[in-house]
């Protein structure tokens, strides 16, 4: 599967156990040479529970240039993870140019 940054995806997402998963949403954030070379790829989760948190970001339909968003939801930026590109169930949309320099910004706050 060709995996690039901005798309949303579902994969399994594990609880804190480690011994179960759950298909969750995410967004891919590594850039596109580093999808490209290896087998992982460098995710934030989203969740709907929209309560503020800080390193979050809402996101909701509208953001996206292209895919659905069931619920609105937000970017757990502060929750970056890699995983391997073939655990990738699906692609779901596409966000926008704004919304991704966005939470770029949030990430780069962790540093």
């Amino acid at each position: 599967m060709n995996i690039n940054q901005k798309e949303l995806v579902l994969l399994p997402y594990p609880f804190s156990d480690m011994e179960r998963t759950k298909v969750r949403p995410a967004l891919i954030v590594s850039n596109n040479v580093f999808n490209k070379q290896g087998n992982d790829c460098v995710v934030v989760p989203l969740t709907s529970l929209i309560k503020d948190q800080q390193y979050s970001v809402i996101i909701g339909q509208q953001d996206l240039c292209e895919g659905t968003l069931l619920k609105t939801s937000r970017i757990r930026a502060d929750k970056l993870f890699s995983i391997e590109k073939n655990l990738i169930i699906m692609k779901i949309g596409i966000i926008d140019d704004k919304k991704f320099e966005e939470i770029r910004a949030e990430i780069i706050k962790l540093f």
